[in-house]
């Protein structure tokens, strides 16, 4: 029989390791462990008629189910363990408790000859586990500036330049704001969300300094953690002062791409707190492709709010002036900042 494994060694082998998770796919959309592989030992229906039979009649009862539904595909489940498995013949699997599914499967794969590991607790340890990581310390320095700063291109340069990063926008698939999903995939749950955010923050050094881009709490629909939103609030800010004419043009470049109706849809999701005279410019201004005068507009909105949010959330910080919306040029101005100073 499979090895148990405690959590930490689970992930810290999932590195050589493929992860396969058996749990139903509806399970695995809703959140799985980064860079899992689903082999659904049932699907969602057949999970919901065991998961009944277990609670309306008796363990017996929900197990032969179980076995009608699996032995009619163990050869395909079997040969995809084996596809998966080709190059060093080892899976680490769980369910989502380590129960009877993961188990089954453990069994199918280890009779192909397929070394396997097995989560203790399954997927429900590794949440808790999730939630440990989240609170751990981290010595943040959040990056403010208004909409079109181009912060998220700053913490990308940083990262190449050996900075330690977490980017939350990248992790959620969203901007932010109104347009924020524009050329976006798809956004994670919430969830999955969590699980991405505990694998970015698990080799960071808490010695040193992890910058990080100033957000709200939801980025598009996923909710940032109260543990680290909670340490953003609390960590030092440095805002990044430029121009709105400079953010404007910048804003132009990232999103004049995009389809006319795609634009206007944008507009009108913040109709209500650009008002109407407002909307009816930017629609136009549209219309007629003079987009620096939709950046303009809605970048009058969008100040404001941010202004405020700044001011009431972070009692204190620091601002830094640049007269460019450069990534390059901006990352190099912030990183000397904070050694200088000494953060």
């Amino acid at each position: 029989m499979a090895d148990l494994l405690k959590i930490e060694s689970f992930i810290s082998l999932s590195a050589k390791y493929p992860v396969i998770d058996v749990r139903a796919p509806l399970e695995f959309q809703q959140g799985h462990i980064p860079g899992a592989i689903n082999i659904p030992l049932f699907d969602d229906h057949e999970r919901k008629v065991v998961g009944t039979t277990y609670k309306q009649v008796n363990r017996e009862a929900a197990m032969y189910e179980g076995l009608e539904f699996a032995g009619k595909k163990l050869v395909k489940l079997a040969k995809e363990g084996e596809r998966i498995a080709k190059k060093n013949r080892t899976l680490l699997v769980h369910c989502w408790r380590g129960g009877m599914r993961s188990k089954s499967m453990v069994w199918l794969f280890e009779t192909m000859g397929i070394t396997c590991y097995l989560l203790e607790g399954g997927y429900k340890t590794y949440r808790s586990y999730v939630r440990e990581v989240l609170a751990l310390p981290l010595n943040l320095l959040v990056i403010g500036g208004r909409t079109g700063s181009g912060k998220t291109a700053i913490l990308h340069h940083m990262r190449k330049s050996g900075e330690q990063v977490i980017d939350l926008e990248g992790l959620a698939h969203h901007k932010g704001s109104a347009f924020g999903a524009l050329g976006e995939i798809d956004q994670p749950t919430t969830e999955q969300f969590e699980n991405e955010l505990c694998r970015e923050i698990l080799p960071l050094d808490s010695d040193q300094v992890t910058w990080i881009e100033d957000e709200s709490r939801n980025v598009g629909r996923c909710v940032i953690p109260v543990e680290l939103f909670s340490r953003m609030r609390e960590s030092r800010i440095i805002f990044l002062d430029i121009s709105r004419e400079l953010r404007a043009r910048h804003l132009v470049g990232d999103y004049a791409q995009y389809k006319q109706e795609a634009l206007r849809a944008c507009i009108l999701r913040i109709e209500k707190r650009l008002g109407g005279d407002r909307t009816h410019e930017a629609l136009e201004s549209i219309d007629r492709e003079d987009y620096y005068q939709t950046a303009m507009i809605t970048l009058h909105y969008y100040d404001k709010a941010y202004m405020y949010s700044l001011e009431k959330s972070h009692k204190r910080y620091q601002i830094l002036s640049s007269v460019e919306v450069d990534p390059v040029v901006n990352a190099e101005l912030l990183i000397k900042y904070e050694k200088e100073r000494g953060f």
